[in-house]
């Protein structure tokens, strides 16, 4: 410990039913560095942030101390007391109030015998002003976008003068700008002296934005390095406790034969005019920027965004796709962006999740679900997708964020589809469950069905596609094979003009 830490962490275990999240890690963060905490999905990143945060207590033997006094963290609002403020991936604000109100909630200046509205809005309108930001204070914080919203969550922090500010995956749901601006808010922080804990697994931003980073793996600490110190390969090395590639697909001989064709797709709002071809055992890649229509046509595809006019022609005949079971009958899969909202219901188990859309093919000859043959089928794809641990009858809201992608997976692999539409399929999980994903995306491939992997991130569609399509505000901006794309060309079509893709590359 030095005069320069603002929290220490000392020997810091957590056990659930007997299973350690934790096992004696460390953890130190000065005042006004951003500090990146890595490792793959299950790792303990989250448990470690929810023991300083009050939401667990760690097992006995742990030390937490802050500002240099030992002491244990209650619940949240005690680490709020305490100079500790959490931004958690899904924000976790209040929809339904106002800017300022949202700011300022649990804030105890503000409270007396009766609210004080002044005192509220001028709190808040400082908040806004210290990270650099325009928002009116009275408006609902419904009718923000996510950045906004996010920005709102940094105001909320900074009001109750967090001396460190975590933040989980912040750059999940932004578009290329916002991530630009909330790096210059997190320089702002730091020219504050506030220490930011920063949570990511895009390996750009980590070295954009961080001084520090510690990697944990296992539930263990494994080490601590200056940013600089330390290249790309080092650090997923650590990680993952082995050498790991980040492979880029190989040119392909594909089939000749379309699997599926869309002609002149509209839905008045979303998209318009976009026209492409999908072959048997091809990856088509589909980027742009958010908003640019990408998951929209995705969720035309598979009947939950019925287009205004078009053609949608499957194995060289037209069909209409009103709803997703349709979609299942002509065999189209579709692997949602939000896996958690859209791809399972989490109260269930994993084996209830994979065998959800394939219920009416493993009923008995009474019309009763065969569950000795639906645990077979889930235990396939367990080994299959290396879901950890390895437990059909585990919740899914207790599996990590990349475990739970597998699990989405599999459950649409399970209904053996023609094609698969996979919307961010790596969004928010590690290095090797991201390596693994990307391996059984072409094994699908070169079993003859046709991919379409939706991404934002470039490297990997880069990586994954045999051709890439681009969207540009709703339409077809240009189809790129893989050897001539670059992600220059790509952003600048996404962009329109090679002057703007140039700040975001």
């Amino acid at each position: 410990m030095t005069g320069d830490d603002i929290v220490n962490l000392r020997h810091i275990s957590k056990t659930f039913g007997g299973i350690k999240a934790l096992d004696d890690v460390s953890l130190d963060v000065k005042r006004g560095e951003v500090h990146a905490l890595v490792g793959e999905n299950g790792a303990g990143k989250s448990t470690l942030i929810k023991v300083l945060a009050g939401v667990h207590y760690p097992d006995d033997g742990a030390e937490i101390i802050i500002n240099g006094e030992r002491t244990v963290v209650k619940n949240p609002l005690d680490a709020i007391r305490k100079g500790i403020s959490v931004i958690y991936q899904d924000i976790s604000l209040f929809p339904n109030l106002t800017v300022a109100e949202n700011i300022c909630i649990g804030n105890e200046a503000v409270w007396g015998r009766q609210l004080d509205w002044k005192k509220i809005n001028e709190l808040a309108t400082a908040a806004i002003q210290r990270v650099g930001a325009r928002l009116n204070p009275k408006t609902v914080l419904k009718d923000l976008n996510l950045a906004s919203q996010q920005i709102v969550a940094i105001a909320r922090a900074i009001s109750f003068n967090a001396g460190l500010i975590v933040m989980d995956e912040p750059t999940s749901t932004l578009s290329a700008g916002e991530v630009e601006n909330l790096y210059k808010i997190i320089d702002t922080l730091r020219r504050e002296n506030i220490a930011v804990l920063f949570i990511s697994h895009k390996f750009d931003e980590i070295y954009r934005v961080a001084d520090r980073v510690t990697v944990f793996r296992d539930g263990k600490y494994i080490a601590s390095r200056d940013i600089a110190a330390i290249d790309r390969r080092e650090l997923i090395r650590l990680m993952v406790g082995r050498e790991v590639e980040y492979l880029s697909l190989t040119a392909r001989s594909l089939c000749k034969d379309k699997i599926l064709k869309v002609e002149n797709l509209t839905k008045k709002g979303n998209f318009r005019n976009v026209s492409f071809e999908l072959k048997k055992g091809e990856i088509l890649g589909i980027t742009g920027l958010v908003g640019s229509g990408r998951t929209e046509i995705a969720k035309a595809l598979f009947g939950l965004n019925r287009p205004d006019t078009g053609e949608i022609i499957l194995e060289g005949r037209p069909v209409v796709i009103g709803c997703a079971a349709d979609a299942l009958h002509y065999g189209i899969a579709y692997v949602p962006e939000n896996r958690q909202l859209e791809g399972l219901i989490l109260a269930d188990t994993v084996q209830q999740n994979i065998t959800l859309p394939i219920l009416d093919t493993i009923r008995n000859q009474f019309g009763c679900v065969d569950k000795e043959k639906g645990l077979a089928i889930t235990q396939q794809y367990i080994e299959k997708m290396d879901v950890r641990p390895p437990d059909p009858g585990k919740r899914a809201r207790f599996l990590s964020g990349g475990n739970q992608q597998k699990v989405v997976l599999a459950k649409w692999l399970a209904t053996n589809p023609k094609i698969l539409i996979a919307d961010e399929p790596t969004s928010g999980v590690d290095i090797g469950a991201k390596i693994e994903i990307h391996k059984t995306l072409r094994e699908l491939a070169d079993s003859g069905i046709g991919v379409i992997v939706i991404s934002s991130e470039l490297p990997e569609i880069l990586a994954v596609s045999d051709r890439i399509l681009i969207m540009r505000r709703g339409r077809v901006a240009g189809v790129a094979a893989k050897k001539d794309a670059t992600q220059e060309s790509i952003m600048a079509k996404a962009l329109g003009t090679a002057e703007q893709a140039a700040e975001f590359i």
